[in-house]
């Protein structure tokens, strides 16, 4: 079980960032989160995670990943600050937790933001009650940041559409019981060329080719499409739309990848504070060598800077503005962050840092991932140079 919130958490929710419901909001999660989230065995991630979905579902929790009150939403648009506050606390507790809330936001977003009326009934309330897992489908073996260079097909054909190629590192691959899926449809060359899909799990020709094991366990596989047929009624949008939908969800959960950075540290911090005032070395405890409270500092101080860099992107996008450059630098400086951080924690445990099992080792290897995935470090730094140029010459030209 994670520890209560360190005070400089609690004392975040005064920022002019967050409004009551988020207050109120934080405060029943952590409730809730305590008492229901334990440790979760790795050796059958697929069945934790379905549980977990159903958990959250069943707790009210994925109300919030989706939008539009009429199909069981918390509210008609997503709150982005209510997703950084449920993923910065999820992660606290339980990364396979973390993930499960993340995927069904992702998974889902797009239809909430593009689907028809009859997509967004079909879908949407078994998402907010967790009865349906999602996924979002969207990396191919050769196109991974390059989203434009995507080569799964689509085929209009009468009254259906054929898809064939493959897709892997699927999140909840495996276990989703429908997949937002991209496909490249030829209306132009490179990215707008693509479409959105909603694909089935059970539709034909549709098929989990390999399960991947990475380095912290959660649902991931490789998708082939074999002449897989859906009906045309499954597209999301108009047709070439597709990378402008992945964009557009993207830009509402990666300010959410931040948070969750954010969770994972505080955890980290947690069990270094504890690990340093109790550790004895040379008569004295770990936490009274300068060299000891120096790094302390670096790492509290570290994650309030990202802590205000995520929850300016998150206020900014409720606010109705346009986060693509805020919401970069809020997933990298965060991810980054909390890689640093957690690294830190693992050097005060010493040898048992490294231990399996060790809350500091399964954060080091629940962080890394955060680095790639939703755009690499290296993608948000192009982000962040383009933004910041455009916005220079537009200035220089204005």
């Amino acid at each position: 079980m994670a520890p209560a919130p360190h005070p400089s958490q609690r004392e975040q929710f005064s920022w002019p960032f967050f409004e009551t419901k988020h207050r109120d909001f934080a405060m029943q999660l952590e409730q809730w989160a305590a008492k229901n989230l334990g440790e979760v065995c790795e050796k059958d991630v697929d069945q934790a995670c379905i549980h977990l979905v159903s958990q959250l579902g069943k707790a009210g929790w994925l109300r919030y990943t989706i939008a539009g009150a009429a199909y069981g939403a918390a509210s008609d648009v997503i709150d982005t600050r209510m997703l950084c506050v449920a993923r910065e606390t999820l992660a606290r507790h339980s990364g396979l937790a973390d993930f499960a809330f993340a995927m069904q936001g992702l998974g889902s977003g797009a239809i909430s933001l593009f689907g028809t009326a009859k997509q967004k009934e079909r879908y949407l309330p078994a998402v907010a009650d967790g009865t349906a897992v999602s996924a979002f489908a969207l990396s191919e073996p050769d196109a991974g940041s390059d989203v434009a260079a995507l080569q799964c097909s689509a085929e209009f054909q009468g009254q259906e559409c054929v898809l064939n190629g493959e897709k892997t590192w699927i999140s909840n691959g495996g276990i989703a019981n429908f997949y937002l899926l991209f496909a490249r449809t030829g209306e132009a060359a490179g990215s707008r060329g693509i479409s959105a899909f909603i694909v089935d799990s059970d539709a034909p020709g549709f098929e989990v080719a390999e399960k991947i094991s990475v380095l912290a366990p959660h649902p991931l596989a490789r998708i082939a499409l074999k002449n897989c047929r859906i009906p045309a009624t499954q597209l999301l949008g108009e047709r070439g739309s597709g990378f402008k939908i992945a964009m557009s969800t993207l830009d509402v959960f990666r300010t959410s990848v931040a948070a969750a950075a954010l969770g994972f540290a505080r955890r980290a911090l947690h069990a270094a504070l504890e690990r340093a005032s109790s550790r004895k070395m040379f008569g004295q405890t770990l936490a009274d060598f300068q060299l000891t409270q120096a790094k302390l500092a670096e790492m509290a101080t570290s994650i309030d800077a990202a802590a205000l860099l995520t929850y300016r992107a998150a206020w900014l996008r409720d606010q109705g503005e346009s986060v693509t450059v805020e919401a970069a630098m809020a997933k990298m400086t965060a991810t980054e962050m909390a890689q640093r951080v957690i690294d830190s924690a693992i050097q005060m445990f010493g040898g048992s840092g490294v231990v399996t099992g060790e809350v500091v080792e399964r954060l080091y290897r629940e962080i890394r991932p955060l680095r790639i995935y939703e755009g690499a470090t290296e993608v948000q730094q192009l982000i962040i140079g383009r933004g910041i140029l455009k916005a220079f010459t537009a200035g220089q030209n204005g």
